[in-house]
């Protein structure tokens, strides 16, 4: 008979092979050879656009990038299939933080990298994806179809992604659609959500490959959707109560009003 100890390690064996074995299969390193070139072809956008938007997000104004489209010189009429934007919480995954971010600045553009610590998803929402809505109303189609395929990768823990949800979802209010479908490179501690759509919980960062794949993933995977609800909860008037971090504090209104609050709208993920 196994000894508990004898049983507990070859438990955790268990259980680490298996977190491994489901973080390769998250970011897709089985199959076929991922060229880098020919990756970093379909993903980048025009370095007028790149400029556009970070001009837009840098200034908060997201006419600001109008500049660039008038002024345009290396623009040869060609869009990306698969233009997608990255998130990155460089503070997660250890010391592995940095290394990824420094690998996603050499497969795609450095302008479509956003540091969380620099840059927050909502002024993205606010002034990037902004910027190329106005430079598509003023007849930029280029920017039109990047602004209809562009899609989000979020490298971070289930907080991150559900910040990064939370922002997009302005969108919706604002009838901003479409909606960028989210990938997930899972960086944190729990990543519950991340497994539950098939990206693992963890990121194998020893697999020299596995960012390719994962951006390959990103704009190749099929579309999910994640049902996200806003509630606003209402207390008796004249009671004190010290809300969670999760809660925040609105002004008061009435029950007809609360009814009109209670709203909810579908997340597109990539599963």
């Amino acid at each position: 008979m196994e000894s508990p100890s004898s049983t507990s390690g070859q438990t955790t064996r268990i259980g680490t092979r298996g977190s491994v074995i489901d973080s390769i299969r998250g970011c897709g390193l089985v199959g076929m050879r991922i060229d880098k070139e020919e990756l970093r072809k379909r993903l980048i956008m025009p370095q007028y656009l790149r400029f556009a938007m970070r001009d837009s997000i840098r200034l908060k104004d997201p006419s600001a990038g109008e500049t660039r489209f008038r002024e345009r010189t290396d623009f040869n009429g060609e869009t990306s299939d698969s233009p997608i934007v990255v998130f990155i919480n460089a503070r997660s995954g250890g010391r592995h933080g940095p290394e990824l971010k420094e690998r996603l600045h050499q497969l795609i553009a450095e302008e479509q990298v956003f540091d969380l610590a620099d840059v927050k998803p909502h002024d993205f929402v606010r002034y990037g994806l902004k910027c190329l809505e106005l430079l598509a109303g003023i007849g930029d189609t280029c920017a039109k179809d990047t602004r209809q395929r562009i899609r989000v990768v979020v490298a971070g823990g289930d907080g991150t992604v559900g910040w990064v949800l939370g922002s997009l979802g302005e969108l919706i209010k604002e009838e901003r659609e479409p909606f960028p479908p989210v990938a997930i490179i899972p960086l944190g501690t729990g990543n519950d959500l991340s497994r539950s759509f098939g990206w693992g919980g963890s990121f194998p960062f020893a697999w020299k490959s596995a960012v390719k794949r994962s951006l390959h993933r990103a704009t190749t995977g099929r579309i999910c959707r994640l049902d996200s609800w806003h509630i606003l909860l209402s207390m008796p008037m004249g009671e004190i109560v010290d809300p969670p971090h999760s809660l925040k504090h609105t002004e008061e209104c009435s029950l007809d009003e609360v009814a009109d609050l209670l709203t909810s709208h579908s997340t597109i993920l990539v599963c």
